[in-house]
């Protein structure tokens, strides 16, 4: 993949469950509200959180399978959505690197084809000083994949995310903690929010 299609980036994480929707439909909201031209695409044969991406940015979202479409179709989809575009956030599937088979059909297969660096959604409720070794697990297991940073979600709280940060930058300095999603509901709001935790 070639040309303006480089610009972009790829919402990934080691499991499905992990907030790689919420997150990505935040952040192509954030970007269309700031005034930015984005495009948005899915992973796999998944419609649903295609159609939740084109009502976030007001542009249609298109689906990428590796799986399903050759490495040409793949191409020119991309340079199709980066045509008129300032950037392309684009939502995996499952885990990374998981696919129609072992080897075949993955997120990461779409990183390495486009050359779309990857942010990492980490589900951090169930671990601390833990989610280092996922994070260069992650980061080390295919040399054509890039993961450029990673964000924790369902992060107990500033102490709990000071420990993610500090394992992170002593195990996997090269790749940067962006954020720490943390789960609030207000006394008397019963939706959910989301506070993202700084330095």
């Amino acid at each position: 993949m070639t040309g303006r299609s480089a610009v972009g980036l790829i919402v990934g994480a080691p499991a499905s469950g992990s907030g790689k929707t919420v997150f990505t439909l935040g952040l192509v909201r954030h970007l269309a509200r700031s005034g930015m031209a984005v495009a948005s695409a899915k992973v796999g044969p998944d419609y649903i959180d295609a159609a939740f991406h084109t009502a976030a940015g007001g542009r249609p979202c298109l689906t990428l399978d590796p799986w399903a479409m050759r490495p040409g179709t793949l191409a020119a989809a991309a340079a199709r959505l980066a045509g008129d575009a300032d950037t392309v956030s684009c939502e995996g599937v499952m885990g990374l690197f998981d696919g129609a088979t072992a080897t075949e059909g993955s997120t990461a297969d779409l990183a390495e084809l486009s050359g779309w660096p990857v942010i990492l959604i980490i589900d951090a409720s169930a671990q601390a000083a833990s989610a280092a070794a996922v994070l260069r697990g992650f980061a080390t297991h295919r040399p054509g994949v890039t993961i450029a940073g990673a964000v924790f979600n369902r992060v107990g709280g500033e102490r709990h995310a000071q420990i993610l940060r500090q394992a992170c930058a002593a195990a996997v300095p090269e790749v940067p903690v962006l954020g720490c999603l943390i789960p609030r509901v207000a006394d008397h709001d019963p939706t959910s929010r989301l506070t993202k935790v700084f330095g």
